[in-house]
């Protein structure tokens, strides 16, 4: 929601890194996998303790992955860019649940259903931008909804640094994605009928 809503707010500082970084001669991929890079370290500064270093990162990669997308438009978006960019995030996802879930063993039951609930969530999400005609300023269509990537940032920034209530912040995020999944069904459900 916040991605689809609120982006115009962000986007100057968006273009103005990505210029930057376009004149420094990096391409969109460069920066898809250095954002992959430093969010995977997120996940690891988790299970060692450091919340604040891995809120640090964990934002610092969720820029560089809006940056990396403003890159691709100044050029012809290419299909493998867009596998890596979705691939990529996923890991980073995946790293931080992993680093959340061996740091507290006993919220692994959460954890794994968060796990489950992307699966299905991007499930949905991928095919119905695989098999839809419509597209939009990516490179397949996108589906807005109510748990999209900044309001995951902002619920794993809060499963990191208020971990005493990380069972029910991860029961949350999960009923919104799981939402979230249920809107993009009824929305696939009217355009592609």
């Amino acid at each position: 929601m916040l991605d689809t809503h609120a982006r115009k707010y962000v986007e100057p500082m968006i273009k103005l890194a990505a210029n930057g970084l376009n004149k420094l001669g990096f391409s969109a991929n460069q920066v898809t996998v250095l954002a992959l890079i430093i969010g995977i370290f997120s996940g690891v500064l988790v299970y060692f303790e450091q919340p604040y270093l891995a809120l640090m990162f964990l934002w610092m990669s969720g820029f560089l992955d809006a940056v990396d997308g403003t890159m691709a438009r100044f050029h012809q978006p290419s299909p493998w860019g867009t596998v890596m960019d979705v691939t990529f995030d996923r890991l980073v996802e995946i790293s931080i649940i992993l680093g959340l879930a061996f740091r507290f063993p006993e919220a692994a039951l959460a954890l794994l259903l968060l796990s489950v609930s992307i699966i299905i969530s991007m499930t949905v999400f991928l095919t119905v931008g695989a098999v839809s005609e419509k597209k939009g300023q990516k490179s397949f269509y996108y589906q807005a909804g109510l748990a999209e990537r900044t309001e995951g940032f902002i619920m794993f920034s809060l499963m990191i640094i208020v971990t005493g209530y990380l069972v029910p912040i991860t029961l949350v995020f999960l009923s919104m994605i799981i939402f979230t999944a249920i809107q993009r069904l009824l929305e696939a459900k009217r355009i592609l009928d």
